[in-house]
């Protein structure tokens, strides 16, 4: 009795899980996501073998970096291991079947700012993936004033830039048509 009992609670709670429409799922990052370096990221450069071309290297404002033979090298927007298979492709031309391993060790790049009706309204330099409701909780939350229920994420994509709204008062309560979703490096998080 007690077994089926149990069983039949674990089927009902897996049936109740939360699901997120398309709609609020539009606008998630995957947490599988492979990181992609940015600009004032650092990263490590090691090449088997070779201390001399090894190197722990900021990527500079546009996006590259500087390596000996190599001269400047387009790294921001790549994966470590986008980034490690050019290397080695360029390398090729100057040695045999170079070994390359490229490690970020500081991640810089990741910035969003939080303004409007917050008490620490800022941008904020952020170290791994975060939602909306991370960030307002390191701007203090909201102000007396505040319109929760109308924070919008300015982002921008490509040329063009998206205005996506998020209600608060609904990801509080539970409400499955609002997503906390994940903020992208540059998001601005608008609190009117």
């Amino acid at each position: 009795m007690t077994s089926s009992l149990l069983a039949l609670t674990l089927f009902v709670l897996a049936g109740t899980g939360s699901r997120v429409p398309a709609a609020a799922s539009r606008y998630e990052t995957p947490v599988d996501a492979a990181y992609r370096i940015g600009p004032e990221d650092v990263v490590q450069v090691s090449v088997w073998n070779n201390e001399a071309m090894s190197r722990t290297a900021p990527i500079r404002p546009d996006g590259r970096i500087s390596l000996p033979l190599l001269n400047d090298v387009d790294a921001a927007g790549l994966t470590p291991m986008e980034l490690r298979e050019r290397l080695m492709q360029r390398l090729a031309e100057y040695m045999p079947h170079p070994e390359v391993s490229v490690v970020v060790t500081e991640v810089r790049s990741f910035k969003v700012s939080v303004i409007g009706q917050v008490p620490k309204p800022d941008r904020y330099q952020l170290r791994s993936a975060a939602t909306v409701m991370d960030v307002l909780a390191m701007a203090g939350g909201f102000t007396e004033f505040a319109s929760r229920s109308r924070v919008v994420v300015i982002r921008a994509s490509g040329d063009k830039t998206e205005r996506i709204p998020f209600d608060y008062e609904k990801v509080r309560s539970g409400d499955p048509s609002q997503a906390n979703f994940q903020l992208r490096p540059g998001d601005i998080v608008l609190v009117p």
